[in-house]
Formats: structure tokens, sequence, C-alpha cells
């Protein structure tokens, strides 16, 4: 989930729908502006004891974030007394509901630049967790522990939540404090180009899940999913979750998005650094007719952009949200392999062409069987292992064509090289670790920690 802060965006009243769409036109970018962030969530445990990682004590999240903050000059984001996470040049470290860990990325123009970041940041954390023996996991889901044994983070914003979603989606509370992903943004020139990437992602999104997959293993036995974190979203919120079949219909753009963003129901309206329930108002009605009070802000709009969860998310950046956090080896191949889709013309049309012949019927039973069955799992007929494979080429002759340089490397292509090798085995990671799992690991947390850690 993306950061919330106590105070609006923007304090401009949003005097239309007309507004809204400008809002987001205004995140249109020249071609030699675009950049990629990237956000990536792992799961904590103590290394002794295998128990999750609470918020208070001498060894809790909130005494970790102090360290990071000393350790290399972060600054702290409060709620209240609470440390709640930390920022510095562009990048932040926030907390998801159950103490997951998320670095959101500062926007850069390579994944060279990327990939660095990410490994500074593994090598801090390291420094910082290892005198509190935390560990921290690169797996989509917690593989211990449920919803009941997960300690609730100290954050308003997640506490609203918590009582409204579960009203909404019976796997609710799972994604909210059992789940990680790792998911990267991206920019758009215009209105033609934000809905080419948007359709496009939506459309291949199910393929890239299967490649990503890897959340077999949950309170401590194989959960007969390759990625059960996709089937948790299915089962979270039907009014703010899902593939969006109305991107695909002709006529789709800016308005199309605002208008189902604002039927949407808001979680909250935060004023003076006070969060207010209104899960029962949605945003149509308090452009309409306020809110105790309160008028509509750009910045309330903004806020309640980051509460949807599509697959797929526009917020003036794009968003792909489907896969599952993975060990590092893979994490930086996730926004490679989607650069080299949505950031080169010819791969994003190749990309599409790839699934544009499947409807939205067949795209939702592709996702569940993704959920199931992972990279074996089959979309319109044909099998995802072939789709992914394709997507994987696609991708790399994109990023050889963008061309974008490292201090060693003449292009990109290489972040892609573990996608490659997880297609060569023919088996999404989940598949991997659920297999060892029940065999040669013996169910040894020992031996998962090891395969999974950061």
């Amino acid at each position: 989930m993306s950061r919330d802060r106590n105070e609006p965006a923007g304090a401009t009243r949003v005097e239309s729908v007309e507004d809204l769409v400008a809002h987001l036109r205004s995140g249109e970018k020249p071609r030699e502006r675009w950049r990629v962030g990237t956000e990536h969530e792992k799961i904590g445990l103590y290394a002794d004891t295998h128990e999750p990682v609470p918020y208070d004590g001498p060894r809790g999240i909130g005494a970790l974030l102090r360290r990071v903050a000393e350790a290399d000059a972060w600054g702290p984001l409060l709620e209240g007394e609470h440390v709640v996470g930390l920022e510095k040049g562009g990048a932040s470290i926030t907390l998801e509901p159950g103490g997951q860990f998320e670095l959101s990325g500062a926007p850069l123009r390579t994944i060279h630049e990327t990939c660095d970041e990410f490994h500074s940041h593994l090598s801090l954390m390291k420094r910082v967790c290892e005198p509190l023996r935390i560990v921290f996991l690169g797996l989509g889901i917690h593989p211990l522990h449920g919803v009941e044994r997960i300690p609730v983070m100290p954050k308003a914003r997640y506490q609203i939540m918590r009582r409204y979603l579960p009203t909404r989606g019976s796997l609710a509370l799972e994604m909210m404090f059992a789940t990680a992903t790792v998911q990267a943004n991206f920019d758009y020139s215009d209105e033609a180009d934000m809905v080419a990437k948007m359709r496009t992602a939506l459309a291949v999104s199910p393929i890239v899940s299967a490649i990503f997959a890897n959340s077999s293993v949950s309170e401590g036995k194989a959960n007969g999913f390759i990625t059960r974190r996709l089937h948790i979203w299915a089962n979270t919120d039907p009014d703010r979750c899902g593939m969006l079949p109305f991107a695909f219909e002709p006529g789709f753009g800016y308005r199309e998005y605002v208008e189902w963003a604002l039927d949407v129901p808001m979680f909250f309206l935060v004023r003076d650094g006070q969060y207010r329930p209104a899960h029962t108002t949605t945003f149509r009605r308090f452009l309409r007719e306020g809110f105790q009070g309160e008028h509509a802000t750009l910045g309330d709009f903004d806020r309640h952009l980051t509460t949807l969860f599509p697959d797929v998310r526009l917020k003036r950046i794009i968003e792909v949200r489907g896969a599952d956090a993975v060990p590092p080896g893979l994490t930086c191949s996730l926004p490679a392999l989607w650069k080299g889709l949505l950031y080169d013309p010819e791969s994003l049309a190749r990309a599409f062409a790839l699934v544009s012949g499947f409807d939205a019927e067949t795209r939702e039973a592709a996702r569940a069987d993704v959920a199931r069955r992972g990279l074996s799992a089959r979309y319109g007929g044909v099998p995802i292992l072939e789709l992914a494979r394709e997507l994987a080429r696609i991708s790399r002759e994109g990023l050889a064509r963008l061309a974008h340089r490292g201090r060693r490397d003449p292009d990109e292509t290489g972040f892609l090289d573990p996608v490659f090798a997880q297609l060569e085995l023919g088996a999404s990671p989940g598949s991997f670790v659920a297999s060892r799992w029940e065999g040669e690991w013996a169910r040894s947390v020992d031996r998962l920690i090891e395969y999974a850690r950061y």
C-alpha cells in the first residue's frame, strides 16, 4: 500500500469532476522525464524464535525504525508518538498493517540505479537487523502465522481499514496483515499512452503474476495455491479491487477512471492529523454534499486513489501491482520486465497483441488459474508458461532498444536473467517452495529462511 501523510497533498478545493480529470492529466510527462519507481515489501520474523515482530519493545519494529534512521540519516514519519516510517531523498520506508517493511524507492531513470538502491537498502537492513535477530523474507505471504498471531501496527489508517474491509471480503484481513508484494510505477506521456499502458498491463498481469507467484506456504503448511496472495486479493473488496474490465471498453480514458473512483466508498477523511471513518460515503457524494462540514480537495482525492486496489492502478502514475514478493535475485527483475514492456513502443504493441484476443471473462479465469497453478496455468487455452516466455523475450528486446547503460552494461537486459532462469525451470517460485517445504526441507523454518531471506 502507498504511504499516507497526515495532511492532504493539495488543499485546492475540487469544484467538479473535470477538476479530477485534469488532476490525472497533470501526471503526463515527456518521454525524457519518464522514470521507474519500485516498491518492495518484506515479511519479518525473529530468527531465533520464528515469532512475528511486534511494534513495541527493544527488538520491535519501532526500535528497528529508529535504528535505521540513526544508521543512515533517514527522517522519521510520525503518527502521534510513534515512528511509522522514514524518508530520505525521494524514497521512503513505511509499515504495512502487519509490520511488513516496504521500501518505496525514488523515481529513477534506469534499472541499474533501482537495483543499486535496492541492494544498498538490503545492506543497511542487514546491518541493523542482525543485532536484533530479525530476518526479513521475500515471500508473498507470511509462511508461519495467521492473522490472529500477527501484531497490529499503530496506524489509524489501518485501524479503520481493519474494521471496514472484512465487511466486503472474506480474506481482507489476510491481505492486510499477511501478504507482501513487489510492484513498480511508470509514467505516461498523454491520455492515449496511459490507455495503451493500462490495457496492456491489465491484460498481461496474470502472466506476470505467474512468473513471480510465491505465496504457497502459509500457517506452516502448503496452502494449495502457488500464489495465495492473488486469491486473497480476489476476496478482499469487489468495490476497489480487480482487473477493471471497463478499461477495455471504447472511449476509456481519464474520465472513465475518475468516474469509477468516484463511486468507491471512502475509507477515511484526514483533517489536522486525525482520521475520520467515512466508509459509507463515496467520493462522489463527498464531492456533491461534503462530509462532516468538510469539502473535497485534490489532496483528498489523491489519498482516495491510494485506497483503490486494482491489479493496475492510476494515480498520476501507473502502478503494476500483481506480483508476489520474491527473494533478492528476482526482485530487480520485476521493474525491468515491466519497463521493457511499457517504455518501448514496439514492445508495448507486441505485448498487447499477445493477449488482445482474450475477453474479460477469460482474463478473470486466467487470474484464478494462476492463483492455483502459477506457471502451469492456462490463459484462454494457451499455456501461461508459453506466454510468459514470449512476454519475457518481448521485454528483453524492448530493453535492448531503450539501451539505458549502466557502469558496465550496455543496457538493462541482464536484469531479466533471473526471469529466464525461472522460466527455464518451467515452474513458479511458489512451486519450488511448496515442494521443498513438504519434502526435502521437512518443514524446516531455517531452510526456508536460508532460501527467502533478504
